[in-house]
């Protein structure tokens, strides 16, 4: 096992050397191997079973049951994504074709909190927070406080190993916390939140309302709530055959359970109480860097089969890595098409009275 490890990193060390990547986000990748490597069988097994069962289609699915396949599915696909250099586990728009993914997070990050209007007396609410990254630079970008829940434990104890890390203890919160239910936040307590390909992926049409009137009672009059997400454009079409099949394949790729249109999320926000102030297209597309990363998952592929034929990884490692590919090339070839968009803006706000 240490000698497929020492393998792995050195191979996937080298291309994100290449990459010029940070020593930070090399260490990121090792890490991800070390984990994946490590994982009990049935864990990995669960998360496959959890991939298999979003491709079927989630839309009528028993919701408790599918947070609990979506948890399955994060424990494993987190280390996966980590070691393609996607530890916030989004893509961002291509706002700046000079830079990398990375670089990229960092600039839609602070497109959309700058239309939140906060300042550093602020506390920001990030809805499914991730390993807390994101957190931590809206901290830094407001130099307020940022509170955020996710479904994932795992995650959630990253995300404090991090901001104790970094010496942001005093300043950034995390729990464990299914946004299906009700919040767990008093009153009226944020001048903001937030979003990134985190939450309305994972709603039903049938419970917009329910979590759109959650967000308006958590925060404070004249807060704002600000996202980038996947949804669906006006263009998708269910009728169409090519359409659902790019959709089946792509949407375990983004993690996600749900494709919903904007109109469906914005009206259950006015529904609220939201007044909506911005609901656009992303400024522009993702699959450039989708593209990069599927270059990632096909380099790593090369590597697993060759050490496949030694019989020195396990069979799992190829079925991982095909599973990314395959959703990867059908979301290139929908944004394409623009009927579905990884970075859909929205702006709303709760109204002073």
């Amino acid at each position: 096992m240490m000698k497929v490890l020492a393998l792995l990193v050195a191979a996937v060390a080298y291309y994100i050397y290449w990459m010029d990547l940070s020593v930070y986000r090399v260490q990121i990748a090792i890490k991800g191997i070390n984990e994946l490597m490590h994982m009990p069988k049935e864990e990995v097994d669960a998360s496959i079973t959890a991939h298999n069962y979003l491709m079927a289609g989630t839309i009528n699915s028993d919701t408790d049951e599918e947070t609990a396949m979506v948890r399955a599915y994060y424990n494993v696909i987190s280390r996966l994504l980590a070691i393609a250099d996607i530890e916030k586990m989004y893509i961002p728009p291509w706002i700046n074709d000079k830079k990398g993914l990375y670089e990229n997070q960092l600039l839609i990050e602070k497109a959309v909190i700058d239309t939140l209007k906060v300042d550093s007396s602020s506390r920001l609410l990030d809805i499914g927070c991730g390993k807390g990254r994101i957190s931590h630079h809206v901290a830094t970008l407001t130099g307020g406080k940022v509170s955020g829940f996710n479904i994932d434990e795992s995650q959630i104890e990253n995300a404090k190993a991090y901001a104790k890390e970094t010496g942001f203890e005093d300043r950034l919160d995390f729990k464990v916390g299914d946004h299906h239910k009700t919040f767990q936040y008093e009153d009226n307590t944020f001048d903001g939140s937030y979003s990134f390909q985190a939450l309305w992926p994972f709603i039903k049409v049938k419970d917009l309302d329910s979590v759109a009137s959650e967000m308006f009672r958590v925060m404070k009059p004249g807060a704002r709530y600000g996202c980038s997400e996947y949804l669906l454009t006006p263009h998708f079409d269910w009728e169409n055959e090519q359409h659902v099949a790019w959709h089946r394949r792509f949407l375990p790729c983004l993690a996600a359970t749900q494709s919903n249109y904007p109109a469906h999320v914005t009206e259950a926000l006015e529904r609220a109480g939201f007044k909506v102030e911005v609901s656009a297209p992303s400024i522009s597309p993702a699959w450039p860097l989708c593209v990069q990363k599927t270059d990632v998952f096909l380099f790593m592929r090369q590597v697993v089969i060759l050490l496949s034929r030694f019989h020195l990884v396990p069979p799992w490692v190829e079925t991982l890595t095909d599973n990314m590919l395959n959703g990867g090339k059908a979301w290139n070839d929908a944004e394409k098409a623009k009927i579905a968009d990884l970075n859909w803006h929205i702006v709303a706000q709760k109204p002073l009275a």
